[in-house]
């Protein structure tokens, strides 16, 4: 008996090892060479700028006039901007993916004129057409921005879409009794949750350090007061620009982990700052 079952166990033949997880390779070398020169690249000039601007710098920042007004007006114009740019673009976007292919060419055309016209043009224009009311508010701002951001925010949910079976969804939830705007309330945008994320941190980018037009607007965003005080102190308005762009690394670290961590609840994709994964279920099979 023992010798069958030595015969049977050696018929047994080893399974084969599991193909190895393309995340789990070994990393190339030259991806290494080229993160190292990229790092050294960026933060060379930021470690002279802190350098030449002192730690102490940084709390007279806060002290300075003007800095609560501008900063405030900021981020009131960040939001504004990305809330309005979401609301025109992705149901847009949705509604010629699904109902008017054909005018997705004049569609990408259109969104690439804000990047092509220079933004000294695009303020002179709207500044002649914009209604009395909205010269003297800082929201008109607001509307100039949307117009800046359309290029990235489109080519965000236009990625997303086209990873989408959007006829397939639609159908499946009107079968179901859904209206339109539920469909894509309730369907479609939680399906883009990643590329509303990319959108919505490339307006936020933008808002924060655009200059041109809150300049030409004579409103003093956050930008504005930087290069207007930066005659006043070299080293407190260094400290400024510092702080302008941790603010913005900030925000965009908190959106991606408030999107990561959402994503790990619902089992959805993995979102950090440089990839997009799909979430492990645990199994080695």
């Amino acid at each position: 008996m023992a010798a069958i079952a030595d015969a049977e166990l050696g018929a047994i033949a080893p399974l084969p090892d599991a193909p190895a997880n393309p995340a789990q390779r070994s990393f190339p070398v030259w991806r290494w060479v080229i993160l190292v020169v990229a790092g050294i690249y960026f933060l060379i000039p930021l470690y002279a700028a802190l350098k030449f601007a002192g730690i102490k710098a940084f709390p007279d920042v806060v002290k300075q006039s003007g800095f609560t007004a501008a900063f405030g007006l900021s981020i009131r114009l960040a939001v504004i901007t990305t809330v309005l740019t979401l609301v025109l673009m992705v149901p847009t976007t949705v509604y010629v993916h699904l109902r008017l292919p054909k005018l997705r060419r004049v569609l990408e055309v259109v969104t690439i004129l804000p990047i092509v016209i220079p933004p000294v043009v695009l303020i002179i224009g709207v500044l002649q057409i914009a209604p009395a009311a909205l010269k003297g508010s800082p929201n008109l701002l607001g509307l100039e921005y949307v117009i800046l951001a359309m290029p990235f925010a489109y080519r965000s949910i236009d990625a997303g879409l086209r990873a989408l079976d959007l006829k397939t969804l639609f159908e499946a939830s009107s079968s179901l009794g859904a209206n339109w705007l539920t469909t894509l309330w309730r369907v479609i945008v939680p399906n883009l949750r990643t590329a509303l994320l990319s959108a919505v941190v490339l307006t936020l980018a933008l808002v924060l350090g655009e200059y041109t037009m809150a300049s030409l607007d004579l409103y003093q965003t956050f930008p504005v007061w930087i290069v207007l005080f930066s005659q006043d102190s070299g080293p407190v308005s260094t400290a400024a620009s510092l702080l302008s762009l941790f603010v913005t690394w900030l925000f965009l670290i908190v959106i991606v982990t408030l999107a990561s961590r959402g994503a790990k609840r619902r089992g959805g994709a993995e979102v950090t700052l440089f990839s997009v994964g799909r979430q492990g279920t645990g199994d080695s099979s």
